[in-house]
Formats: structure tokens, C-alpha cells, sequence
């Protein structure tokens, strides 16, 4: 069966609407022959005459007027529909939805987010946290929140944050009686608290490195969490050695509640980073977002 371009459909509606070939082509900024030929086009697809034609004047045929009486509606809805979505490019307004660690949830995205919202009430934010790997493009996710060395190669990433360290620290009461180890296999003399990965379902292994020397080492211990604050909760009461953002534990370790070990196995590396599709077509909320949250030394 033959179809009619919507464009077609427009310059017909334009013409009966005018009355006049000139006039229509003056209107949409063509000649006056282009539009002849796209209604002649027209009527040749569908096969039956849409205009009646004379030296003087141009009118819609029976046929003609029927289709313009049931598609005009229409095409004032599909304009009010473009329209409107031009205008969430230009106005900041919508849900952004976003999948972040924990602490960098707290930490680098919150902090900044909250004035943003006070500034746009049109804008709306949706924060998700979890420690998985997630694919944000098959969870529908507007960005996600991960350490610039998680980062897929296909996605954009921006920074957010300073280079982070994680460190191994202890209460003072847990180190008291035993012998703090030196290198990160002495750590399997000790009883350890782990974080529970849900995306492999498996265990965290500490990494560490020195002179170009890296090195995991899966420790053991009664306790097992996956939430940052847990863990530090269970290194201040005594149960063993955590591997932790320094950030998360230097308020602890200027209290004194909390010593470190093994501090030159531990080197800084790239922090946090909002990455999304490059695919996607940014919003003015997701500009906002973005450049609310891009971390500025």
C-alpha cells in the first residue's frame, strides 16, 4: 500500500490552508513548482486527486478534505509533542537517575547535588547505591558512579573527585596484644573484615603495590558486609583490619579511634568518575548534572 511522508502530508495542509500555491511557497520558504510536484507525488501514491486546481484559487477535493480533517489533529499534537521535547533540552527539568557506590554516593555526588536541586525544583534525582558493576545502558540508568579505572572504554567519563587510597586500619584495642604485619601476607595471620561484591557474588581481595610490585591477598575474618559503613563500624569495635577509602577513615584516625598499617603498600590511583553513554542525547538537566558534579582541583 502506498504511504504518504508526513512532510508531504504538511505542505498539502499548508496549501489547502492558504488557498494558493504562492502563498504556501512563500510560507515555507520554497518554490512555487517544488510544492506542485510533492502534491502531484502525493496524489500519484495514493491514487486519487487531493486539490482541485485553478488559474485562480486551489481547493481540497472531497477526498482531499477528509484527510485533512482526520490528519491536521494530528499533526498539531506531533508539533506540541517536538515541541515539548526541544524544550527539555533547553529547560532544566526531568529525572536523572544514577547508580553509585555507597560512599562515593555521600561523599561526591550528594554534597553537590543537594544545592542544584534547591536552585531547579523542576529537576529531579534518582540515586541508586550499590558496589556491582552495573550496565547502565540495560538498567536505564542516565549515568553511573564508579572509580576511573571501572570505567568501560566505551563510555564517557568525568571526573568527580580527587585520586583516592585505600588503606589497611585497625582499632588501637585490636592491635594492642598482636603484632602488626609488614607486608600484605602478614595479613593472613590476622582476623580481616570483608566486603561482599554482588556483582560476582564473591569476596573483595585487597590490592596492594610497591616498587611496580602488585599484589591481592584474600583475607579471612568473622565478618562480612557490603556497605562501607558497616565495616567501619566493626574496625572500631575491635574485630580486625579493614581495607577502606582513606577518606572515609581519616576523621577516625585524627580521633585517634583508628591507626593505619602498611601505609607504603598503599598508592593513590584515579577517584571517582561519572561515566555515561556517549550515545545519549544530554538533557539541560543532565548538563546540569554533569557539570555540577565535574571535579575542579
Amino acid at each position: 500500500m502506498a504511504q504518504a511522508k508526513l512532510d508531504d502530508v504538511e505542505v498539502l495542509l499548508t496549501v489547502a490552508r492558504e488557498g494558493s500555491f504562492t502563498r504556501a511557497a512563500a510560507l515555507l520558504g520554497v518554490s512555487q513548482s517544488a510544492l506542485s510536484q510533492t502534491v502531484r507525488a502525493l496524489e500519484a501514491r495514493i491514487g486519487i486527486r487531493l486539490l482541485d486546481r485553478t488559474t485562480r484559487s486551489v481547493a481540497p477535493t472531497n477526498a482531499g478534505a477528509r484527510l485533512l480533517e482526520r490528519v491536521s489533529p494530528k499533526l498539531e499534537e506531533i508539533r506540541a509533542e517536538i515541541a515539548a521535547l526541544s524544550a527539555l533540552k533547553e529547560t532544566p527539568a526531568g529525572t536523572i537517575r544514577i547508580t553509585s557506590a555507597e560512599h562515593a554516593a555521600r561523599t561526591a555526588v550528594w554534597p553537590r547535588l543537594a544545592p542544584l536541586l534547591k536552585a531547579y525544583p523542576d529537576v529531579n534525582v534518582e540515586i541508586i547505591t550499590d558496589y556491582g558493576l552495573t550496565d547502565i545502558v540495560a538498567e536505564r540508568y542516565d549515568a553511573g558512579v564508579r572509580l576511573g579505572e571501572m570505567v568501560a572504554k566505551d563510555m564517557i567519563a568525568v571526573p568527580i573527585g580527587p585520586e583516592q587510597r585505600m588503606i589497611v586500619v585497625a582499632a588501637p584495642a585490636y592491635l594492642q596484644d598482636r603484632v602488626a604485619p609488614t607486608t600484605p601476607q602478614g595479613l593472613l595471620a590476622h582476623a580481616c573484615i570483608n566486603l561482599r561484591l554482588p556483582t560476582h557474588g564473591g569476596l573483595y581481595a585487597w590490592e596492594f603495590e610497591k616498587d611496580g610490585h602488585e599484589i591481592k591477598v584474600r583475607v579471612e575474618g568473622q565478618c562480612v558486609f557490603n556497605t562501607l559503613a558497616l565495616i567501619l563500624e566493626a574496625t572500631l569495635d575491635g574485630l580486625g583490619f579493614s581495607f577502606v577509602p582513606q577518606e572515609a577513615a581519616q576523621p577516625h584516625l585524627a580521633a585517634g579511634t583508628l591507626c593505619t598499617v602498611l601505609e607504603d603498600w598503599c598508592p593513590s590511583y584515579p577517584g571517582f568518575h561519572l561515566f555515561y553513554s556517549s550515545r545519549r542525547q544530554p538533557s539541560a538537566a543532565f548538563a546540569l548534572v554533569v557539570d555540577a558534579l565535574r571535579y575542579r582541583a
